[in-house]
């Protein structure tokens, strides 16, 4: 969202199309309340569909984000001669193998990118590769901050009373993850009276599975969505709304992230660090190796394998000095790539 925040005070931009693919999204889009971004489900990849939506947009520029490859999409918009950039890309190994089985078809598809910004080092040897021409390196654009955002501030009168607890938080879980940070607060709770662990599931959906499963262990729930204040005697606060995460990582000392106990290759945890949160995760990180490495040798990061040993690295204090680093370094990203992206549209509004 800050590289649409900075080209809708673009005048020579009259429009810009934002496309997904999810309801979920959608509902964080609203939330910005953007003048001249407006937003699309992102069409099913065929031919049929994909030049019925070019002919109707009709776009100038072709920008797709992190590991978005369509090949009837690829195709229509060269045929159309638009420019197409893949940002801040991202090929994992899985990926990149599954596309070399087909070497024919993914050679066709991917010279069709006018121009890739890999987002680590990874991507960039698979991109020469598989055949793209044209690779700049600036970064990983996920070390970038949304500013500006009014709706990530809690409500004062919950944030009151969790400045009476000893919070953490555990983000973007999946099953049965909840279990293993439930039996983490469990182990604190031992030693911590006043303990709150806060827990963000990545589909929310699952709420009342969750609910159920932490009844089983005597947990006391209170859901985020109740509208209710009163956190007397919980346990566990259980965060069942779309896009309030950063909300809850503004306020943590320490986050575990999830995806990385099971074997989905862990989530981004650059949100919470960039608050000067500890980040706690399993073994599992393959999605993120870079930024884990960064975040290793910072030593902001821990690897945990069982609830006392998450237990164990929780703090209750933040460090802010490094969570300004990781602003500095996000920043310095962000300006390159708008420099770039600059370039891009400054040459194609010459030629309209």
């Amino acid at each position: 969202m800050p590289l649409i925040k900075n080209y809708e005070r673009d005048k020579k931009i009259n429009q810009i199309l934002l496309t997904s693919s999810t309801l979920s999204s959608l509902k964080v889009f609203k939330k910005f309340k953007f003048k001249k971004t407006i937003h699309q489900f992102y069409p099913i990849d065929h031919f049929l569909f994909t030049k019925k939506f070019l002919q109707f947009w009709r776009p100038d520029l072709a920008i797709f984000i992190d590991s978005e490859i369509w090949p009837w999409m690829f195709n229509d918009i060269r045929k159309k001669k638009i420019p197409l950039i893949l940002l801040n890309a991202r090929l994992t190994r899985k990926t990149f193998s599954k596309w070399k089985k087909i070497k024919n078809l993914s050679n066709i598809i991917f010279k069709k990118i006018t121009i890739a910004y890999p987002q680590n080092r990874e991507t960039n040897i698979y991109l020469k590769s598989l055949g793209v021409k044209n690779i700049i390196n600036l970064g990983n654009l996920k070390f970038a901050e949304n500013y500006g955002e009014n709706f990530v501030k809690l409500n004062n009168k919950i944030k009151n009373e969790f400045k009476k607890k000893k919070i953490w938080v555990a983000s973007s879980t999946h099953e049965p993850e909840e279990i293993f940070c439930a039996k983490t607060h469990l182990e604190l709770k031992k030693k911590y009276k006043n303990l709150l662990t806060i827990i963000i599931p990545r589909h929310i959906h699952r709420a009342n599975s969750i609910i159920s499963e932490l009844k089983k262990i005597n947990l006391k729930i209170h859901l985020h969505s109740s509208g209710s204040k009163n956190l007397r005697n919980t346990d566990i606060y259980l965060v069942d709304t779309f896009g309030e995460t950063k909300k809850f990582h503004k306020v943590s000392s320490s986050v575990f992230l999830g995806g990385s106990i099971i074997n989905r290759g862990g989530q981004n945890p650059l949100e919470a660090a960039r608050f000067g949160a500890r980040i706690l995760h399993g073994a599992n990180i393959d999605n993120f190796k870079d930024i884990y490495s960064f975040l290793k040798s910072q030593n902001i990061s821990k690897k945990v394998n069982s609830p006392k040993k998450l237990a164990s690295l929780i703090i209750f204090k933040r460090n802010k000095g490094v969570g300004n680093k990781i602003k500095k370094i996000g920043e310095k990203i962000l300006n390159k790539t708008i420099k770039e992206l600059d370039s891009a549209i400054k040459n194609e509004t010459k030629k309209t």
